[in-house]
């Protein structure tokens, strides 16, 4: 086939080219900008644009099928050249649902550890040799693509997000997907932009558990009153198979499982993460993996990319990143590093950066979310505010939000950074959690500031 994408640069989209190029069919694709890794990627398979920008001279009537990703506009000139001629347009996640119709499909959906379960299930999935495809939001140790999609593997197992699917298609992605399994970590609200209330934003997966197909099961984290309440109302031919935190034990800064078989020691720690793999364990099983061949890869999973990432470490203090940016993702996260080291100082930094945690009505949900830390540091850039159009907000506003005497707010990153470094001289752990990049801030620098300190 020959396949175009409007808005290649994405990191689904351009993840999906290359898999799709890589399949033999034509793709080629556009984009108003393109930055790292994705142009990279592009360039090194050969489906990078000779140009940036929208030209609807690219779309031609022996193109078989659009793609448009989420970053165009409804009135993108290629997408109405695209419509003049008739050429089916596709969501990414609906080309995706097309093309594993005829697979067991496996979703991981909710508000947060749904890229860590995925990855947990993909790497079970490749140390027992099992074939499938699959779709992950963050990059995996040994993968050079995030997205497989082959006529021979007889599951998919895809990452299910609540944002909306494209412009013309304001569905959540997860809506597509139509799975035989689905797993739901939890529901906190977010995307506030999209889902003005938490109602609206719960009833999004309710629709998700109706989608599941006949006979299918819902795996989920039974310690969310709201994901308990969802399984009670779930359709009758659905098998609801609840999941909590895993048994184990902590010995010397390591988490070690207690299972049927014996103790098996991870690589990674925190509730959070002992319940993913609870989670993970449930569907696996479902898939006719061993219990054996699930924990013997378990405790090999070292986690995804960004996703309580070790930075660095000396024998008496580790340097995490995460990509945690809304309330319930800093309390988990900066818990679970004080949790795992209990005796160590903890300085954690945070940056607002989303659409929902820089509006004002949604910062008051942050109280508390830092409270484990010792030293607590929140920055955001007042000009992300104004691009995104929101209300101004100021550093007092965003403090007694935090409600914390252990907050500081910074809007400028050299203050921000100086701060980091005076902090982390007194020794302890550091973590540093957004999904942006603090405006640039070179995290080798001060990975090199963290390792020349001596305690």
């Amino acid at each position: 086939m020959k396949i175009h994408f409007i808005a290649i640069g994405g990191s689904a989209m351009h993840n999906l080219a290359i898999a799709l190029s890589r399949k033999g069919n034509t793709v080629t694709g556009s984009d108003d900008e393109i930055f790292e890794p994705s142009r990279s990627r592009l360039a090194r398979e050969g489906i990078l644009p000779a140009s940036v920008g929208w030209d609807p001279k690219r779309i031609t009537a022996d193109i078989d099928a659009v793609i448009l990703g989420m970053h165009a506009r409804e009135d993108n000139p290629e997408l109405a050249r695209a419509r003049d001629l008739d050429i089916p347009v596709y969501s990414y996640p609906e080309y995706v649902y097309e093309s594993t119709r005829d697979k067991r499909r496996v979703v991981i959906g909710g508000s947060h550890g749904k890229t860590t379960v995925t990855s947990m299930i993909l790497h079970v999935m490749r140390a027992a040799a099992a074939d499938s495809d699959y779709l992950v939001g963050a990059q995996l140790e040994g993968y050079d693509c995030m997205v497989r999609l082959t006529d021979a593997a007889p599951i998919a197992v895809i990452e299910g997000d609540e944002y909306t699917a494209s412009p013309l298609d304001r569905r959540p992605k997860f809506h597509l997907y139509k799975p035989h399994i689905a797993l739901l970590t939890g529901v906190a609200w977010d995307h506030i932009n999209v889902f003005p209330t938490f109602e609206n934003y719960k009833e999004q997966f309710r629709i998700f558990v109706n989608l599941i197909e006949p006979g299918g099961t819902l795996v989920y984290y039974e310690g969310d009153p709201v994901l308990r309440a969802l399984a009670a109302e779930a359709r009758d031919d659905i098998d609801c198979v609840p999941y909590n935190t895993h048994p184990h034990r902590k010995e010397n800064g390591t988490t070690v499982l207690t299972t049927a078989s014996g103790e098996v020691p991870l690589r990674v720690f925190g509730d959070h993460n002992l319940q993913n793999i609870s989670g993970a364990v449930e569907v696996l099983r479902r898939c006719e993996i061993p219990d054996t061949v699930i924990y013997t890869a378990l405790s090999e999973f070292s986690g995804a990319s960004k996703r309580l990432e070790l930075v660095a470490e000396t024998p008496d203090r580790v340097f995490y990143k995460d990509f945690a940016h809304a309330p319930s993702k800093l309390r988990a996260t900066t818990a679970a590093l004080k949790a795992q080291f209990p005796e160590r100082r903890l300085t954690a930094c945070m940056e607002l950066h989303t659409f929902s945690s820089l509006n004002k009505d949604f910062l008051p949900l942050y109280e508390g979310a830092m409270e484990g830390a010792d030293a607590a540091l929140v920055y955001f850039n007042p000009k992300v505010i104004a691009h995104k159009r929101l209300d101004p907000i100021s550093p007092g506003e965003v403090m007694r939000a935090f409600a914390g005497e252990n907050v500081r707010v910074f809007t400028d990153t050299f203050a921000m950074e100086a701060a980091l470094k005076a902090s982390i001289s007194r020794g302890g752990n550091l973590l540093m959690m957004s999904s942006g990049n603090f405006d640039g801030m070179d995290f080798e620098e001060l990975k090199s500031a963290f390792l020349k300190v001596e305690v």
